[in-house]
């Protein structure tokens, strides 16, 4: 891969990594962080990658330093200073994106992501395979699981409006 390259995947790519990173993680510093030390690790190894797999080789990057922040952050929590305002469901009547915003959000990790890989950002079975290791029947599997969970979650559309 040449530096122009480089620059063509950062301009084609930095921003659907972003927002798939938002996504996971709902923290926007830290998914900066997390997209920045994605283009480090490819400008390390930018001799190594090919160009036509750059895409997948970015997601994969990203989705598994998140994978590994999340683990750091989840030995490091601390419970002081968390606004229980923020976990108050309030009845009232909610637009669908929220409650659907709200449904993937309670999805487990691997189903969020696989779910959004194909859904959100138009990942085939195969590529969604290749970025967080899983083989293409066990991504169907957990897609099926995700989609199920978010058809019960919201239910019929009639309860939700």
């Amino acid at each position: 891969m040449t530096v122009d390259q480089y620059n063509e995947s950062v301009e084609l790519y930095a921003d659907g990594l972003y927002r798939f990173i938002l996504k996971s993680i709902r923290d926007t510093d830290k998914a900066k962080d997390i997209i920045q030390d994605s283009y480090e690790k490819l400008w390390i190894r930018i001799e190594d990658v090919n160009h036509e797999k750059v895409k997948s080789y970015l997601f994969s990057t990203a989705y598994h330093t998140m994978i590994d922040l999340i683990r750091r952050e989840k030995r490091i929590t601390n419970m002081d200073g968390i606004d229980q305002s923020n976990y108050v469901h309030v009845q009232q009547s909610p637009d669908l994106q929220k409650v659907l915003h709200e449904a993937v959000n309670r999805l487990p990790e691997i189903q969020r992501t696989v779910i959004m890989l194909r859904d959100y950002e138009g990942y085939s079975y195969e590529e969604i395979g290749e970025i967080t290791r899983l083989n293409e029947s066990q991504v169907k599997v957990y897609i099926f699981r995700a989609r199920a969970f978010l058809k019960n979650y919201i239910g019929s559309l009639e309860t939700v409006i």
